[in-house]
């Protein structure tokens, strides 16, 4: 049976289809009057159709099931686990989807975002980041001791971070299991981190030390680093690490040790480094933590992802990940030959990475289907409500150029810094029928 709806979380999914909304949400037609979430698959809107107004922000659910299903089989072909970012959503319904597949936790960055996922019912949670000052840490130790069957695990790199977070430990009441920690390495000039081996195993044994906590394993970020030799590196220094840490019998008993690693431009090269580690036979969970696959990208990851699959050694399943999100727009203007505005702006789609995309455009009343938009239209700019898109002269269909009322899909280049623009994302099927809705928790 073909998926038409995406999946609810394990816990509450029912305050999810029960949204109230209404015009008031942005993506929702002023036609619409008020309804539920759930209640949106029968109202049959299309988007070629014009029955949406816009921007729209769209998730084509055949691209983001495919996306899934390549990672799950890239997953298991390698023997790489997945706890995906989930603060490039915040969507518990695709948290839904990536647990459905296995996803081993889902990782957040903040004491908010942990709350969400916990509320939703996901048993495990990485916070990859270190929680600081008291309200953070209590927070975290204040989770575990109100649900035994809650996972927590978070970052530390200093031995002043470890004795902040046991300190929280002592201030908890009713702990029901220990704080899990992974000693975080980091490279010189980049964020957080421990820069050196040695520094890093001194922050293993102070969590190994410290009552209510517990050495998880050990792990990097190199999200921010820009070519493989120095991701090779790191990746290099927290092996090191973890076999520093299993000699020196840090790890606790019985419980894999965990390695991680957390981009979604070289998950290639973590799983390579991380391949063929021996940590005295113990059991080894080797953790990937990408977000951005899910819906991929049209630019950023999208280049990646080419670097991935020309340079990798690990094996490939078939297919390739597309990108599954677009914000369409419409033509409002053509106030001067050579120059289109578009209705969307720098509060609708994602700046940080690189401008959007024109990828398809489409003629209502004259087209059947979108085409690919024409690869010399360029968005050269943006207001906050506003695209400047330039267009040759000659450019486009029968070289007229562009129409007021043509609308015109934008491909991003960075999906976390698109979601955080939407309360409300509508998920369209092969035709552009909206099929179901996601909300986002930012």
């Amino acid at each position: 049976m073909a998926v038409t709806r995406l999946p609810l979380p394990p816990a509450n999914g029912d305050e999810i289809d029960a949204t109230p909304l209404d015009a008031r949400t942005k993506g929702i037609p002023a036609h619409a009057g008020r309804l539920r979430l759930n209640e949106i698959p029968a109202r049959g809107w299309n988007l070629l159709a014009g029955d949406l107004p816009m921007p729209a922000a769209v998730l084509r659910l055949d691209r983001l099931l495919a996306n899934d299903a390549w990672m799950n089989a890239f997953l298991t072909a390698n023997g790489l686990a997945i706890a995906p970012h989930g603060k490039t959503t915040m969507a518990p319904q695709l948290f839904a989807l990536q647990h459905a597949s296995g996803a081993w936790a889902i990782t957040v960055a903040t004491v908010q975002q942990m709350a969400v996922a916990r509320h939703f019912g996901f048993p495990r949670v990485i916070i990859a980041n270190q929680p600081t000052g008291r309200a953070a840490i209590d927070a975290c130790f204040a989770a575990l001791s109100a649900d035994d069957g809650f996972e927590l695990i978070v970052l530390a790199d200093s031995p002043a971070v470890v004795a902040a977070l046991a300190a929280g430990a002592a201030r908890a009441t009713g702990l029901r299991r220990p704080l899990g920690v992974l000693v975080e390495m980091g490279a010189l000039g980049g964020r957080t981190g421990t820069r050196t081996v040695a520094e890093a195993v001194a922050v293993a044994r102070a969590v190994a030390a410290a009552e209510g906590l517990t050495l998880a394993g050990i792990e990097c970020f190199e999200g921010i680093l820009r070519d493989t030799a120095a991701v090779d590196a790191l990746l290099d220094d927290v092996l090191a690490v973890a076999g520093a840490a299993a000699q020196a019998d840090l790890f606790p008993p019985g419980r894999p040790i965990v390695l991680s690693a957390g981009g979604s431009a070289f998950y290639d090269r973590v799983g390579e480094r991380f391949a063929a580690v021996d940590l005295g036979g113990r059991a080894i969970v080797k953790v990937i933590r990408s977000g951005c696959y899910l819906t991929h990208d049209t630019l950023g990851y999208e280049m990646s992802y080419a670097r991935i699959l020309k340079e990798t050694r690990l094996t490939l399943p078939p297919g390739r990940l597309t990108a599954a999100i677009e914000v369409w727009t419409y033509v409002q203007s053509t106030p001067e030959p050579g120059r289109a505005i578009l209705t969307a702006g720098k509060r609708d789609v994602s700046h940080d990475g690189a401008l959007p995309k024109p990828v398809a455009w489409f003629r209502p009343g004259a087209m059947d289907r979108p085409e690919a938009a024409p690869v010399d239209w360029a968005v050269t700019a943006l207001n906050d409500q506003h695209a400047y898109m330039a267009v040759p002269d000659g450019s486009g269909p029968g070289g007229g150029g562009p129409q007021v009322g043509d609308m015109v899909a934008l491909g991003i280049a960075h999906p976390c810094t698109t979601f955080d623009k939407w309360d409300l994302l509508l998920v369209v099927d092969a035709d552009w029928t909206v099929v179901d809705a996601v909300r986002t928790f930012f």
